[in-house]
């Protein structure tokens, strides 16, 4: 029998979560969106059985397996804890929820239920994330001790008064939206477990429509405008490894750079993908390589990966559901999900009071 999946949400990302689900082997039979007509109209646009316009009506469905929740990030925690208590495992978009104390209680939740939790970072599933790690994981980096972790955009801000930036609603600005390459970095690290974190918040473009993203999403006439264009921020772990981090939906930089770099005792790596122009995939330029000595030279190793477009979401969504099916180790846990969020946290909590923070 294959999992039934419902979805609560009609946004951009149920592309590639029906995508990844179908592409495991499920079946998506239900959404759920309090927007009247919303659901209907994405039902028939991704052929999907049975539409709701109330999450309620949706979770009473018995045939339902799974859940993926697909809103803006206040909603993450009431809605995850919802799905969970109505017995259903929950795939749920980044970040996890708007703080580490909503993914504890969500965490707790989970354990209650026995139900499996999983978040989509998904910028792990990409190919040349994967390829590295097993290299990682072979030891041939040996033991990593530093990395620097980069989402930096020169004109990235997702709209001006909409949820994206509205702290109730989102939590913060570029930290929290593009919290993927900290994520990545501390999953090539092993995930320690942070100690302390120093951080700085800039909002120096936050209000200019110059830096708007290219993604067409409209400006909210008197809405709230209240978060960072700009984090950065230095942890280190109880391993003793160090984490510096730069992320932006502003910045005054050549283009658009996500990428790990790190450190290891054996051989040092990078992950990068340079954008195209003003943040489009079209020429995207893709690097996965590793450095290293060897007989006395400088070795720069060049891994080759497919190319993927989607920047692992299709992957990410497939592996929540190969995970259900005990096919495939997941590729992130709940707790992981914490120890995120403390770093997060940490990083807005010091560049509010202008002094280190201890976890």
């Amino acid at each position: 029998m294959s999992i039934k999946v419902g979805v609560i949400g009609v946004g951009g990302m149920l592309q590639y979560h029906a995508a990844g689900f179908r592409q495991a082997g499920a079946e998506i039979v239900a959404v759920a969106d309090a927007a009247p007509g919303a659901a209907a109209k994405a039902a028939a646009k991704w052929d999907i059985a049975t539409p709701y316009e109330t999450v309620d009506a949706m979770l009473a469905a018995p045939e339902i397996d799974a859940v993926s929740v697909i809103v803006p990030n206040k909603f993450h925690k009431s809605l995850t804890i919802q799905c969970l208590e109505a017995g259903k495992h929950v795939f749920c978009e980044k970040p996890p929820a708007l703080n580490a104390a909503e993914v504890q209680e969500i965490i707790a939740a989970a354990k209650k239920a026995d139900k499996q939790v999983l978040f989509n970072f998904n910028n792990r599933a990409r190919p040349e994330s994967q390829a590295m790690m097993t290299y990682i994981n072979q030891g041939v980096a040996g033991t990593i001790n530093s990395a620097q972790a980069k989402w930096i955009r020169r004109t990235g801000i997702p709209g001006f008064g909409g949820w994206f930036t509205t702290k109730e609603l989102a939590g913060g600005g570029s930290l929290i939206d593009l919290l993927h390459m900290v994520d990545l970095a501390m999953y090539f690290m092993g995930y320690p477990e942070p100690a302390h974190v120093i951080g700085q918040t800039f909002s120096d473009f936050i209000q200019d429509k110059q830096f708007k993203g290219p993604w067409g999403i409209p400006d909210r006439v008197g809405g709230t405008t209240d978060v960072e264009n700009s984090a950065h921020g230095f942890v280190s772990f109880k391993t003793g490894q160090v984490l510096s981090l730069q992320v932006s939906w502003a910045e005054m930089v050549k283009r658009e750079e996500v990428s790990v770099v790190f450190q290891g005792t054996k051989a040092g790596g990078r992950v990068e993908r340079l954008f195209g122009i003003d943040g489009l995939d079209n020429t995207a330029i893709d690097t996965c390589e590793l450095y290293v000595q060897e007989n006395g030279h400088s070795v720069n190793r060049s891994i080759t990966t497919p190319a993927c477009e989607d920047m692992g979401r299709i992957g990410s969504a497939a592996n929540f559901i190969e995970f259900l099916d005990g096919k495939a180790a997941p590729l992130n846990t709940p707790e992981q999900a914490l120890r995120l969020m403390q770093v997060i946290d940490a990083v807005y909590a010091s560049a509010k009071t202008g002094k280190p923070v201890s976890i």
